[in-house]
């Protein structure tokens, strides 16, 4: 089972085509929630060098971003290799 961990939202990279997926409805939508409920899903991230790339979740990503958080709870996952 993965174990969830607290990762600076500074040190999270976002590749280009992710990015392009972005819904700011949903951005606002999801920073309200999180605002009364608090961060109840993970993201998905791998490691990458000194940083980490998002795997899954760019809009509660982008949220936490919104509300001014500086870490962000997320799962590490191994990078497939094929």
């Amino acid at each position: 089972m993965m174990k969830k961990e607290q990762i600076p939202i500074a040190k999270v990279r976002v590749p280009v085509k992710r990015m392009k997926t972005l819904e700011p409805d949903k951005v606002a939508t999801l920073a309200e929630d999180i605002l009364e409920n608090g961060q109840t899903t993970p993201v998905r991230l791998r490691a990458d060098g000194q940083g980490f790339v998002l795997i899954e979740g760019l809009h509660r990503l982008e949220a936490m971003k919104a509300l001014g958080e500086v870490e962000i709870e997320a799962y590490l996952v191994q990078a497939r290799l094929h």
